[in-house]
């Protein structure tokens, strides 16, 4: 009997800790595929501030977000 209950709570620990990996891994893999912000959308955030960027200036903005996601 208990036996049964250690592998009971050492598959519910595995199951636990696989789980989290592969969400961990499949949320990496759709916010690479999918990313949150893209170029137009800050240009148009700009836009509504009321400046006009430039190219190198959304490419920057890309950059910095990029760096801070990983």
């Amino acid at each position: 009997m208990l036996q049964d209950i250690l592998l009971i709570l050492l598959g519910l620990i595995i199951g636990l800790i696989t789980g989290f990996f592969l969400a961990k891994h499949m949320m990496k893999k759709y916010m690479t595929e999918n990313p949150p912000i893209n170029e137009k959308m800050i240009e148009t955030l700009m836009s509504g501030m009321g400046r006009k960027p430039s190219q190198k200036q959304i490419n920057q903005m890309m950059r910095d977000i990029n760096r801070l996601q990983k």
